[in-house]
């Protein structure tokens, strides 16, 4: 390893160089107009990867394209576990512009960060696992397995023509397992394993009133206003103690255990730090629980954007003919997106009044996600993690979803080991996202790491993780009673049971009106 570790150092600055290059790509999925950075940006991706030694193609779906490359085939293949590492080209859309301080597609370097649309979510997370297989290959070091990166396009669209590529390309994607590097780190002293991921529901609702906008003088008082309406119902979704009131909706969701929750405690969080950086004036969240698990391992719900009316300059006095609302529900292991979804669409319709007509369209769902935090690829990952980081790992659950993992173990029957790399600060999906350089380093040599220690043998992988410590500095509590056991193993035979259902969860189709 020591010649691995030598070849990342030396080529530090020449790796982000590289980086910047990918960062320029306008490559967002969402918006149409974005096509030629998309597809400019996948062909940059392959033809990269051939540069360091992988053999790669851009593979054509009904939507963006795919990128696979691999690694070079040895003279013992077919003896040697095969692993996926999993990644996405495509980013969110930069709005609002006015708010960065550089343009979103021209990187900055600003001290240890790189500041570009994409650089934590996830250009430079997967691009870190890229440069520790360049290691491998520059050094003529034998890999201990073979890899595949499959690279999409989509993930921030909800991954629609994934899920068909796993099944046609099913064979050759065969393997142990699927690296991800697309969730959180609490700190360069706190590295962490996700080991179980929330699940989602986003729909919109728009509420129809007049056949066309009206003069609010004229009309006013005599008709119901669709956005007065619409801000009504929407406000009826959660009580005053943070409990979402659809009816049902808890009604799956298992207590976090003490055992799960002694360890959330143990986490380097600070809430008043937590309130300072996102600029609010006051934390809010379901009462009873700590904000830790209010984000990652218990069901909310949230606008994601509201829209009605006149919005240009000035005042336009009228009552618009319509108000839209766009939600999306995260959900917890145990809870079931259809059956939400269900339940979601029945208690609008309830909240709504005759004087309006409401319209529910449905988009992408996906389910939650859990494995076990004491399994020995979880183990593997947290240990390449203390190697590379010098410090204890954290287990974590996310509060985001990845739909994707499932249709990994649907598809493949693969488990997922989620190695974050994106600081908190890091501004995914928001104004001016930025890459810690240090994270990036770190990044390449957990990955370097990583191969071996999922390829060494079994019985040895046992004894080294017979006494895992959890977290840095910490003794683990006391051994958790049967019945806390018992309840994560639930959740895990659920969400593997989940798994194992008819396929991809919701395409987006009007279901109400």
């Amino acid at each position: 390893m020591k010649a691995i570790e030598s070849y990342l150092q030396r080529h530090q600055r020449r790796f982000v160089k590289e980086l910047c290059e990918y960062l320029r790509f306008p490559s967002v999925s969402a918006d149409v107009r974005y096509r030629k950075g998309m597809t400019s940006c996948a062909r940059w991706l392959a033809e990269h990867c051939r540069q360091i030694g992988l053999e790669a193609e851009v593979c054509r779906t009904a939507g963006n394209p795919i990128v696979l490359a691999h690694t070079p085939r040895q003279r013992n293949s077919r003896e040697l576990p095969h692993y996926l590492v999993y990644g996405h080209y495509d980013v969110q859309p930069p709005d609002p512009l006015d708010v960065w301080k550089s343009p979103p597609f021209q990187p900055r370097i600003v001290g240890r960060s790189v500041f570009a649309r994409g650089a934590s979510d996830n250009k430079g997370q997967h691009f870190a696992h890229l440069k520790a297989i360049e290691a491998y290959l520059g050094t003529r070091t034998q890999l201990p397995c073979e890899l595949t990166f499959v690279i999409e396009g989509e993930e921030e669209v909800g991954s629609p023509n994934l899920a068909a590529f796993l099944h046609k390309h099913r064979a050759r994607l065969a393997c142990e397992a699927v690296v991800i590097s697309d969730t959180s780190l609490y700190g360069l002293q706190h590295p962490a394993v996700t080991y179980g991921l929330r699940g989602l529901c986003a729909l919109e609702i728009t509420v129809h009133g007049p056949s066309r906008d009206l003069h609010s003088g004229s009309f006013g008082g005599s008709v119901d206003n669709p956005a007065m309406s619409l801000c009504q119902l929407l406000g009826q979704l959660r009580d005053e103690q943070g409990r979402i009131t659809i009816q049902g909706f808890y009604d799956d969701v298992v207590p976090l255990s003490p055992f799960e929750r002694a360890h959330f405690q143990m986490h380097p969080f600070d809430p008043e730090a937590y309130r300072r950086s996102l600029g609010v004036r006051a934390l809010f969240g379901e009462n009873g629980f700590t904000p830790v698990e209010q984000r990652s391992a218990r069901p909310s719900l949230d606008i994601n954007g509201l829209t009605s009316g006149y919005q240009g300059a000035g005042n336009k006095t009228i009552i618009p003919a319509a108000a839209s609302a766009k939600l999306t529900l995260r959900l917890v292991p145990h809870q079931d997106p259809q059956k939400i979804l269900t339940a979601a669409i029945q208690h609008l319709r309830k909240l709504c009044p005759p004087t309006v007509r409401v319209e529910i369209t449905s988009d992408h769902c996906s389910e939650p996600y859990l494995v076990s935090p004491e399994g020995e690829l979880v183990q593997a990952g947290a240990e390449a993690l203390r190697s590379a980081f010098g410090a204890e790992p954290l287990f974590v659950r996310e509060g985001g979803s990845i739909p994707i993992v499932n249709e990994f173990k649907r598809v493949l029957q693969a488990d997922s080991l989620l190695l974050g790399l994106a600081l908190p600060d890091d501004g995914a999906h928001s104004p001016n996202e930025k890459f810690n350089l240090d994270v990036f380093a770190k990044g390449m040599l957990m990955s370097a790491n990583l191969w071996p220690l999922l390829t060494r043998d079994e019985r040895s992988r046992g004894k080294a993780r017979a006494s895992p410590s959890i977290v840095a500095g910490r003794t683990p509590p006391a051994p958790a009673k049967k019945t806390d056991d018992n309840l994560i193993a639930q959740d895990i035979q659920w969400t593997l049971a989940r798994l194992r259902g008819d396929g991809k969860l919701g395409t987006r189709r009007v279901i109400s009106q």
